[in-house]
């Protein structure tokens, strides 16, 4: 039953929300608008934040193996949060701030631990990763912002190889 309602909570994570101007957020993409480099940005902020909400996760419940993870991904998470900073500044951006995904919250709630949390940590991942991915891979199909476009390239590559390490990893457990 917990790794139904795990389940769920994971799938709700990655669901279709609406801001505002009733257009959708970079959490469920809509994939006729290409998105700006303010949308990026703050895609790219929102990954970082949940990168910081599996480390704590990781540290209360998880085991060597996903700390040790956690923590890389963390610490690059902050590398490129302060790159982006200096992006943000240069061009102005005021990134949106949304709420941060709940796929980080779902891991720290009641629930599985051992194998099944170890499990649902690279589900998380890869979930993240591939909203991420897609993000950049959407962006460079015509970017607004030259800074903001050779960033992209840079970072496409490092998060796709950890999208396939991920999943992969997640396909062993």
């Amino acid at each position: 039953m917990r790794m139904i309602v795990a389940t769920v909570l994971l799938l709700m994570s990655t669901a279709v929300l609406a801001d505002n101007s009733g257009e959708r957020t970079w959490a469920g993409h809509d994939s006729a608008r290409t998105p700006t480099a303010t949308d990026v940005i703050s895609g790219l902020y929102a990954f970082g934040r949940f990168q910081q909400g599996l480390l704590e996760s990781a540290d209360l419940r998880g085991n060597q193996e996903v700390k040790t993870l956690a923590t890389a991904r963390a610490e690059d998470a902050a590398k490129r949060d302060k790159a982006l900073k200096q992006i943000q500044q240069a061009i102005g951006a005021e990134p949106n701030v949304r709420k941060a995904s709940t796929a980080g919250a779902a891991l720290t709630g009641p629930g599985d631990e051992g194998p099944a949390y170890v499990r649902q940590f690279y589900a998380a991942q890869v979930a993240e990763y591939e909203e991420a991915v897609a993000l950049l891979e959407r962006y460079l199909q015509a970017p607004d912002n030259d800074a903001l476009g050779a960033f992209a390239r840079e970072q496409l590559p490092v998060l796709r190889s950890q999208l396939r390490d991920a999943a992969r990893t997640l396909a062993d457990k």
